[in-house]
């Protein structure tokens, strides 16, 4: 229900205003009771041209189609016309486009600027006339001394024989301001016994010259009647009566006017869905009325001094609406769905839809339980199942049964490891990189979707397995690549040592006979001769191999008869079928050759020992070409 609350007035005060405004000198004021439908409005129409002009004999002013001047007027959208008024102001009724006002500029001397007679008035009814009125002087413009001459305008109410002068008001002075205002004016007036007709006056009782401009827009009529109170027996305080569960809840109203404008009373209930649309209560006719109602119901009464004005709505006023407001018992919200995550996802929350009006409760039960939030949307904080329940807030409704709504975290697919080191001999094999998980599916990052791909370039992999649940994981595949050893250019031989050097690195081991393989690529104690040299990779790629000739020069010898390094000889040798050797000193000279046969050197020349010095030797086997120097040491 809701209680009307408009506050009542002393029954005197509206004796008074009955009073004055039933005098032909009543001052302007408005209708302080209930009023009825307007039975005449002027708002000028609409356009972007200005006019047309008024009928004849409505105005004594002469109209032009641009500015006007003193003792001019114009029709138009554009309240602005000079650059001294309030400039892009727009009319004043509202909501229309384009909307037009009547702009006068009073004349020089006081007098009548507008007329028309209104019909169609109901006789022995009380009528407000209104108008809405703007000074259209700049202030803030400066061009018209002391702000410009004020507006200032009387209406008059005559008969239709324009004779007998029903009522009339005087605006006073309207000053000018510095931003555009429209402000209402009202007049309340009686019609006679059989008349219809009156006749609408506008007088400028201003002083003509700069200022006292104004515009006009939005004049209507309406009856004007008591202020009408309806009063119910529901008692509630709540905007709501109940939640319909198909029980009509009655109500008995009482209409009570207060007696400000009409001796007598006559009544007619009416009731509206929308307070659009209102339609008699046939029977309805006294100041109480019962009604019953299954659904929101709006509520007024009719009220005129006669039956005779009753059945028009410009003869006879309307009370303030009565609302008989039902609720009908909500029915379980919609849910928008289960949620169903992965464990490392985000909860968005639950949700769920209702009607308008309604707000939503969340319990831990279908029935009972805890509430645990209001509104549409809820974020659980762990898995499990939620109930939402619809509810009108103040009114105790609430609907029957609860919406699950389900929110289930799914686990994630689970790798042994995340991260897997795997090694490959480059150019030489492929490795297996296997997900090792079933009832997934896959894709890897080489674009492939089986559960294991097999590779031969190193590099970082990766596989993303998704479950049922639509959750994912990945894992990640680093293959490093392994280079088989390379041997280099660089002399295997030192004496009675071999060296074997690689031009790359790597935890490789060294062989000289293929089978013992040794860390250390220093072999010590080796025989002059033709040898293979292996190597190779401890993970076990290709093993690489190079033959080499392993020939023992000496850096020096003692030819001193001692046993030890007697001679100059090169171990070896004896192994190649062709060979050349030449030994010479420092400059150039040639010492010793030997082509073919065993090759030794005493240090001797000529069978004379040489002198301790640094000595050359010239080695050519087959292809091969060795050179050098070694001491003699005496």
């Amino acid at each position: 229900m809701n209680r009307q609350g408009r506050q009542q007035l002393n029954y005197g005060v509206f004796l008074l205003f009955f009073l004055v405004v039933s005098s032909a000198q009543a001052q302007l004021g408005f209708c302080s009771g209930d009023k009825g439908d307007p039975i005449f409005e002027e708002d000028f129409g609409t356009g972007m041209i200005n006019g047309p002009a008024l009928p004849a004999g409505f105005t004594t002013y002469t109209y032009v189609p641009a500015a006007p001047e003193d003792g001019f007027y114009t029709i138009s959208n554009n309240v602005g016309q000079l650059d001294s008024w309030h400039l892009n102001t727009p009319d004043h009724t509202p909501d229309d486009t384009n909307g037009k006002a009547f702009i006068v500029n009073a004349s020089f001397t006081a007098d009548e600027f507008f007329r028309r007679p209104i019909t169609g008035l109901c006789e022995n009814t009380f009528y407000e006339f209104s108008a809405w009125l703007m000074n259209l002087y700049d202030r803030d413009f400066g061009f018209c001394p002391n702000n410009g001459i004020p507006v200032n305008v009387r209406f008059e109410i005559w008969d239709e024989t324009d004779t007998n002068l029903l009522a009339s008001g005087d605006t006073g002075n309207i000053d000018s301001t510095g931003n555009p205002v429209w402000d209402q004016y009202g007049l309340v007036f009686q019609t006679a016994s059989g008349q219809e007709t009156v006749i609408l006056k506008m007088i400028n009782n201003g002083d003509g010259g700069c200022g006292n401009d104004l515009a006009i827009d939005d004049i209507a009529f309406a009856s004007c009647g008591d202020t009408t109170n309806i009063t119910a027996d529901i008692t509630t305080e709540s905007e709501f009566v109940t939640c319909n569960v198909n029980i009509p809840v009655t109500a008995t109203f009482t209409a009570t006017p207060d007696f400000s404008v009409f001796s007598t009373h006559v009544f007619q209930w009416q009731q509206s869905l929308d307070q659009e649309l209102w339609t008699d209560i046939p029977g309805a006719t006294t100041n109480t009325y019962t009604a019953s109602a299954v659904e929101t119901t709006y509520y007024r009464v009719n009220v005129a001094t006669d039956v005779v004005n009753l059945g028009s709505p410009f003869c006879s006023s309307v009370s303030q609406p009565f609302v008989v407001e039902i609720i009908p018992q909500p029915v379980a919200p919609v849910s928008n769905g289960d949620l169903t995550i992965c464990e490392d996802g985000v909860i968005t929350g639950l949700s769920v839809t209702g009607q308008a009006r309604e707000q939503i409760r969340w319990f831990d039960a279908a029935a009972g339980g805890n509430m645990l939030a209001t509104g549409t949307s809820f974020i659980p904080t762990e898995a499990g199942t939620f109930y939402a329940e619809a509810f009108v807030n103040g009114s105790g409704c609430s609907s029957p049964n609860r919406t699950a709504v389900a929110l289930a975290i799914e686990d994630l697919p689970v790798f042994d490891v995340d991260e897997e080191q795997l090694s490959i001999c480059i150019d030489q094999e492929s490795v297996l990189l296997d997900a090792f998980l079933n009832n997934v599916s896959y894709v890897w990052s080489t674009g492939e979707n089986t559960s294991a791909i097999s590779v031969d370039t190193p590099g970082e992999y990766s596989v993303t397995v998704t479950n049922a649940a639509q959750c994912s994981a990945t894992k990640r595949f680093i293959v490093t690549g392994i280079e088989s050893p390379i041997f280099s250019d660089d002399s295997f031989s030192d004496v009675d040592s071999v060296i074997l050097k690689t031009e790359n690195e790597g935890d490789f081991e060294y062989s000289l006979d293929g089978s013992f393989y040794q860390d250390s690529n220093f072999f010590q104690f080796v025989p002059g001769g033709v040898y293979t040299a292996y190597a190779r990779n401890k993970n076990g790629c290709e093993i690489t191999t190079r033959e080499f000739h392993h020939l023992q020069i000496p850096k020096f010898f003692t030819p001193n008869n001692d046993g030890f390094h007697d001679t100059f000889s090169i171990g070896g040798l004896d192994f190649f079928t062709s060979y050349s050797v030449s030994i010479f000193n420092r400059y150039g000279k040639l010492i010793k050759s030997s082509n073919g046969n065993s090759f030794e050197w005493n240090g001797n020349y000529l069978g004379q020992p040489l002198p301790a010095d640094d000595y050359w030797y010239y080695l050519t086997i087959e292809d091969s070409i060795f050179q050098g120097h070694f001491s003699l040491k005496r």
